[in-house]
């Protein structure tokens, strides 16, 4: 099985693929500097699998190699960066309150 992260700017979300199908997406809203997570959805028939997971981290890793700001509105994102406080920075820090960070 082969799993991808990618980046569909035309539909402004990150797509999880696993083998070519569409496992789930986390919608995005990016403005000068920054990028909103508004929605993460993983498939049912995929779930457990550890792509959610997957796919924050990719996110995220997307963004910091950007140099974009995070603002994670969406439950699934703000949940995962408060498990992984190693991507606390994306957030900036004067709005991390505002987040529960």
């Amino acid at each position: 099985m082969t799993t991808n992260v990618q980046d569909n700017p035309d539909r402004s979300r990150f797509e999880i693929l696993d083998d070519g199908e569409l496992a789930g997406f986390a919608e995005y809203h990016r403005s000068e500097g920054e990028i909103a997570f508004i929605h993460t959805e993983i498939d049912a028939r995929f779930e457990g699998r550890g792509f959610g997971g997957q796919l924050a981290r990719a996110a995220l890793d997307s963004a910091r190699e950007q140099g974009l700001a995070v603002l994670p509105y969406c439950p699934f994102i703000r949940g995962w960066l408060g498990r992984h406080p190693e991507y606390t920075e994306l957030v900036p820090a004067a709005r991390r309150a505002r987040f529960g960070l």
